[in-house]
């Protein structure tokens, strides 16, 4: 075969491999901007929260002289009385700086202690999403989540020694005596079991947590009180398809019992 009788366009062979390089050097600056944007930070965006307001309204709504909702309507959204909460925000606004009113750089004010408390318990009392508030309280998802997190480690360093913990001898020697006058010698308090309704319980789950007579998936309480109601024991994540003694049979409650 001769070579010399086979033409070779040697313009048309640049022209195209010009138009190969343009293309793969093209993806390539494509493929890497793309990685840049990806990896870029992205801006928070501002949502201009006016948080006077909002604290003015809260505090018009249950803590002024004359609230919009009475002290019953505070408990029941609450869960607990005023007194008990404002004692609460107080305690946690002098031992932790993040519960106390502060002014940005702009000299805008922050979101108040008692917005903060709230919306915790919101979260707590209701089981709500963290920016269910936003609209009321106006705060955010993230800061919601970081209030949470704070009140309850406040929760627990302020009160532990007091509330979340065993009776002593001295706590014993009392409840026995005061159960004796009442006509229960030897009794320390009474124990039962109560069910919460789980209401995003996994659907994989429902069967373990679902019992007939509920008619929903619940998790189970099991508690201790005293004669003046104050919680000695606590006992929770049960299945609700337990009864009262198989929670009793995984219960700690008699595990310091000699």
């Amino acid at each position: 075969m001769d070579p010399s009788q086979y033409h070779f366009d040697i313009a048309a062979y640049n022209q195209n491999r010009e138009i190969e390089e343009n293309y793969i050097v093209n993806r390539f600056r494509e493929r890497r901007n793309k990685i840049s944007e990806d990896n870029a930070p992205r801006s928070r965006k501002y949502l201009n929260r006016d948080h006077a307001a909002a604290n003015q309204r809260l505090i018009d709504d249950y803590f002024a002289n004359e609230p919009t909702y009475d002290d019953a309507m505070f408990r029941r959204r609450y869960r607990m009385k005023k007194n008990v909460f404002l004692r609460i925000v107080g305690d946690l606004s002098s031992s932790d700086n993040y519960f106390t009113q502060r002014v940005d750089a702009a000299n805008k004010e922050g979101i108040s202690p008692l917005a903060k408390c709230t919306t915790t318990m919101r979260m707590l009392a209701y089981g709500v999403a963290a920016d269910a508030v936003d609209e009321y309280i106006k705060i955010g998802g993230t800061t919601a989540l970081e209030c949470l997190r704070r009140f309850c480690k406040g929760i627990i360093r302020l009160y532990e020694q007091v509330y979340l913990r065993a009776p002593t001898q001295d706590d014993l020697q009392r409840i026995l005596h005061v159960s004796e006058m009442r006509g229960f010698p030897g009794m320390i308090g009474s124990i039962d079991c109560m069910h919460w309704e789980w209401k995003n319980c996994p659907k994989a789950w429902e069967g373990q947590f679902t019992r007939g007579d509920k008619g929903t998936t619940t998790v189970i309480l099991e508690a201790v009180a005293s004669h003046d109601l104050w919680i000695w024991h606590a006992f929770f994540g049960c299945p609700g398809t337990l009864n009262d003694i198989n929670v009793l049979d995984r219960s700690p409650v008699f595990d310091d019992v000699e």
